[in-house]
């Protein structure tokens, strides 16, 4: 039977969301509603709004295309109180190299990762899957068909966003600062994008450029030669 009540909506969502104790697709969401996705969209958001005006010591997060409810982080410090303190992994600087730029490349293969870092990541990224950080999304089309990597569902519930998007863009200082210590650590030359320019393409940059440096100190002879010239004219005179 379809529910119609839309605080019956909240109630079905809320009583989903408690009993699974794990993140719920919205397509089931719907299916439990027996309504379409958007209708489930609402209901639960309206759910979301709700805990979060009157500070409920649970909350519901988005998780890509899930929802999710967990205790509320404001009360953490109580709940441990009575709750073993649950065991988080350290992440060394190595690995969290290394989630940052599946994160941001996302799917991308360890051939890509070890090119960006200039060291091979084998022990960094199966790490990181042990952790459930980051799992294999599928095979590149490629001669050998290298597995692609991406971020879990874990993953944006350890660093708090609801989705890939929402991860911070670096501002064109950050990125600027990046460019120039990777490119004067492993000798590489990157584009103003971060991708690494291929050997022909480095090469016609370089050509390039010398070739404008040609041209300025040409200009720069002729017109040294010129000023010479005006100051022997005054010289005669």
């Amino acid at each position: 039977m379809r529910v119609e009540n839309l605080k019956k909506q909240e109630s079905v969502v809320e009583s989903v969301l408690f009993t699974m104790g794990q993140s719920v697709e919205i397509r089931q969401l719907a299916a439990a509603l027996e309504s379409d996705e958007e209708t489930a969209i609402q209901a639960v958001e309206r759910l979301k709004e709700n805990y979060d005006k009157r500070k409920a010591g649970m909350q519901i997060v988005r998780l890509d295309d899930s929802y999710q409810m967990c205790s509320r982080v404001d009360y953490y410090e109580h709940l441990i109180r009575v709750a073993a303190t649950p065991k988080k992994q350290v992440l060394s600087d190595v690995v969290m190299e290394t989630l940052a730029i599946i994160a941001y490349k996302q799917p991308v293969t360890k051939a890509d990762i070890e090119k960006i870092r200039g060291v091979k990541s084998d022990h960094a990224v199966n790490r990181l899957v042990e952790y459930d950080l980051v799992y294999e999304a599928g095979r590149l089309d490629a001669p050998g068909r290298p597995a692609l990597f991406a971020t879990t569902e874990e993953f944006l519930r350890r660093f708090g966003v609801g989705s890939t998007e929402q991860l911070p863009e670096m501002n064109v200082e950050q990125r600027e600062e990046i460019r120039s210590e990777v490119e004067e650590e492993l000798n590489l030359k990157i584009d103003e994008e971060g991708h690494l320019l291929d050997e022909p393409e480095c090469a016609a940059k370089t050509e390039e450029s010398e070739k404008d440096a040609m041209t300025g100190d040409k200009e720069s002879d002729i017109e040294n030669e010129d000023n010479s010239e005006g100051c022997e004219e005054d010289s005669i005179s």
